[in-house]
């Protein structure tokens, strides 16, 4: 448990950091949201310090809206070109998200579990969490599915995301997202959560069991998982 975001932040990119010092061509997994904002922003101070270097790393995002273009302010393609790839200098050959837009769906779905494959698979991947438990779009179910696909968001889900939307019928309704299958095979997970909000989803996460009504709960049977949340989000840990 870390005091404030700031300090979370600060600690996450130290974890991350000490990842890509040792590793140059390191593959890494990344997340969007609120929550990893401090991250970026953090580690973006890092290259400008030449404290470390991301000319070699391959990242590659959690999820994408759907149907969104790159060029709209809201997708994920130009929250990470804003907010980390541009500043921190990767090249965009290194830098992979979902296709928003796709002429077939299930096509390039499939291309992207290829393109990390081809990598060599995820070295470190960056969560978030949703209020529900979600983790990366994967939303709570009777399943979940194992591999990059096309999901409904859930009404907690647009919810939530509405504050980042002038209007509510302007909030997507699907997205494309990795699934926990893709999530898992990461050889390292870091887990961020930060806020009141968070709390009860921690909880279940942490201390629950292993449930697809709580999809981060899974991670429980990952061999190695870093989970960072600060005093407010561990409110119902103590």
């Amino acid at each position: 448990m870390l005091r404030d975001y700031q300090s979370l932040s600060e600690q996450a990119a130290a974890l991350v950091g000490d990842r890509i010092r040792r590793n140059p061509a390191t593959v890494l997994g990344l997340a969007t949201g609120s929550t990893p904002l401090g991250l970026y922003r953090e580690l973006v101070k890092m290259v400008r310090r030449g404290v470390i270097d991301f000319g070699e790393v391959v990242t590659f995002n959690l999820d994408e809206y759907y149907p969104i273009a790159k060029e709209n302010p809201q997708s994920y393609y130009y929250y990470m070109q804003r907010h980390f790839w541009e500043p921190a200098a990767i090249p965009p050959e290194r830098a992979h998200i979902p296709d928003g837009n796709p002429d077939d769906v299930r096509a390039s779905c499939r291309d992207y579990e290829l393109k990390i494959y081809r990598a060599g698979g995820i070295d470190l991947q960056i969560l978030g969490i949703g209020v529900n438990g979600h983790i990366g779009f994967n939303e709570p179910g009777e399943e979940l599915m194992a591999k990059t696909h096309l999901v409904s968001l859930s009404g907690e889900t647009i919810a939530a995301n509405s504050r980042f939307f002038e209007k509510a019928a302007d909030v997507p309704r699907m997205a494309i997202t990795m699934g926990l299958g893709t999530i898992m095979k990461a050889r390292e997970i870091l887990l961020l959560a930060a806020g009141p909000d968070k709390g009860t989803a921690i909880r279940e996460t942490v201390k629950g069991g292993l449930s697809t009504r709580v999809p981060a709960s899974l991670l429980q049977a990952h061999p190695r998982v870093t989970v960072m949340v600060d005093r407010e989000a561990a409110r119902y840990l103590r």
